[in-house]
């Protein structure tokens, strides 16, 4: 089930992040490509995170009101985000994370000799923050991407995954692997800003309601970026 969309004015919308659904247990949003979800070293105030909080206490000082993180998208990466708005709604959700189905399209570059298949590897981070595929699992934590090729052109091709596991980059390091890392990709890919954004968008989301136990499934339209380099029925 897609629940109806509730209507928000634009000028309480979160920088960043337009609010698709929200009850008392959840919020669910459209991320915009170079924000961030939650702090980072570099950036501890302008993410997506404290702009969520700032919302919830409706611009009063005094209130505690937050949201808690459920998961998390890359700062360049676009698409449908979680934030759960009580611990206890976090806990169930992080606890039924391998039964959310998350589907993410990628325009990636050249074509791939399997049309569909999975790509594994145990990926460990070294000391630059870039991850990096091993075989050996007592060096990194196992990943898992199912995908399927949906189109090609004669540079690029439009990807479809499934999501198995959600490690930090695994996208991105498991299609450079191949030999196609994303259009866009200024960390693992070669192309650097010659296409503009990474083409990375996270698509849909299926997962169990913390409250409700009520199937629930949300998308987040398609950038027109994607279009502009692969024509398709988005």
């Amino acid at each position: 089930m897609t629940p109806e969309k509730k209507k928000i004015p634009k000028k309480y919308q979160p920088k960043g992040f337009e609010i698709l659904y929200e009850d008392r247990d959840i919020i669910v949003g459209n991320k915009a490509p170079e924000f961030l979800t939650v702090a980072a070293l570099w950036n501890k105030e302008k993410t997506i995170h404290s702009a969520l909080n700032e919302y919830v206490r409706k611009g009063n000082p005094r209130s505690r009101k937050c949201v808690y993180v459920v998961h998390r998208l890359d700062q360049a990466t676009s698409g449908v985000l979680i934030f759960a708005k009580t611990e206890q709604a976090q806990s169930f959700l992080k606890d039924h994370w391998m039964d959310t189905e998350k589907t993410y399209y990628a325009v990636v570059e050249g074509q791939l000799a399997q049309k569909t298949g999975t790509i594994s590897s145990y990926l460990f981070e070294d000391d630059e923050y870039i991850m990096h595929s091993t075989a050996d699992s007592a060096k990194g934590k196992l990943a898992r991407t199912a995908y399927t090729v949906l189109k090609e052109t004669s540079a690029f091709s439009l990807i479809k995954i499934n999501l198995l596991t959600g490690k930090k980059n695994q996208i991105r390091v498991h299609f450079a692997d191949q030999g196609h890392p994303v259009v866009g990709d200024r960390k693992y890919g070669k192309s650097g800003a010659k296409h503009g954004r990474l083409a990375l968008h996270a698509k849909a989301i299926s997962f169990q309601h913390p409250f409700t136990k009520e199937r629930l499934t949300f998308e987040a339209r398609v950038p027109e970026h994607f279009s502009k380099l692969v024509d398709y029925h988005y």
